[in-house]
């Protein structure tokens, strides 16, 4: 039988099925592993409380008490379980009941009675790509941490990563925007100064004015951030937000001189919001403005710094 499975091991199954038979076809379909073998649907989200090592879920349709679609639906909804791939185990051939078993939220499905090749096939194509998406979280979580061990190099800039987010939340809510590009504007907040980390805190932290070297020094941090940002899942999306929050409207941002819609509407959000948090904190080369001296400039850099309609709209929200 051809191993599927070369980077995979070890892998945890969690098979449900009231056929007794069943189950001990895929326990031994997959002696490599570890099967765990249950009987009805309640016995699977037991085990899912319990153990937060399972890779795959092969579901049974039609079990005592939960049925597999109901068990499936479950297992989706829930923050934790949601990424683990189920595949439904069926009798039924019947085009209602595999639109079902995807309405439930179900990755995959096999007809019974299994072929061994195909389920090991299907079952290890499903863990792979958790695997992967599992990494993908994983970097996010050290982008993420990273983005916060930059902000806290900088007393001036503490919680700067916080405002920002709900700054860019409300604008995506006024903007009605949908729920992917919402991440990526999120994305996008978050981790704009990611790539501050290759900036020297003698820079970041002086008191006083930069040098024009000091200041070309400083404008690599958005080319750094794109490129750490690439290893998202979204980082496609991300990674132009990031290069391009300082751009300007008219062209004199930096670094690749943008104009208009040239700039990612990311950018153009964060631009804003990222000014208006510097204007209203102190920064070690000045103190902080007011409100309304920050909302004035804001205003009068319409059409030369700033979006003009994301302009009106941030002034809206004030």
């Amino acid at each position: 039988m051809k191993n599927y499975h070369n980077d995979l091991d070890p892998i945890t199954i969690l098979v449900a099925d009231d056929n007794l038979t069943n189950r001990e076809i895929v326990f031994y379909s997959f002696a490599e592993s570890t099967v765990i073998k249950v009987a009805d649907g309640q016995s699977v989200l037991d085990i899912l409380s319990a153990n937060d090592q399972i890779d795959v879920v092969l579901l049974d349709v039609m079990m005592p008490g939960l049925s597999g679609f109901e068990v499936c639906q479950r297992i989706k909804a829930h923050p934790r379980w949601r990424t683990i791939p189920v595949i439904m185990l069926t009798a039924l051939h019947s085009v209602e009941s595999r639109v079902e078993a995807l309405q439930a939220g179900a990755d995959d499905f096999i007809s019974k009675p299994f072929n061994i090749s195909e389920l090991r096939a299907r079952v290890y194509t499903s863990t792979r790509a958790k695997r992967y998406y599992d990494q993908l979280e994983d970097t996010e979580n050290i982008l993420m941490t990273l983005a916060a061990v930059v902000e806290s190099k900088d007393p001036y800039t503490n919680g700067h990563l916080q405002r920002i987010r709900n700054l860019t939340a409300s604008f995506c809510q006024a903007l009605g925007l949908g729920l992917r590009e919402q991440e990526v504007i999120k994305y996008g907040g978050l981790l704009h100064d990611i790539g501050k980390v290759a900036i020297s805190d003698l820079i970041l932290l002086k008191p006083g004015r930069l040098t024009p070297q000091e200041y070309e020094n400083i404008k690599t941090h958005v080319l750094v951030g794109d490129t750490i940002v690439r290893s998202l899942k979204l980082g496609k999306q991300v990674g132009p937000v990031v290069r391009g929050h300082h751009e300007h409207w008219d062209g004199s941002g930096y670094p690749d001189r943008l104009t208009g819609l040239e700039i990612p509407l990311g950018a153009r959000i964060i631009g804003i919001c990222d000014v208006y948090d510097a204007l209203t904190t102190d920064r070690p080369y000045r103190k902080k403005i007011s409100v309304q001296q920050s909302l004035d400039y804001i205003r009068s850099q319409s059409g030369i710094h700033f979006d003009p309609e994301m302009v009106d709209i941030f002034l809206g929200l004030s």
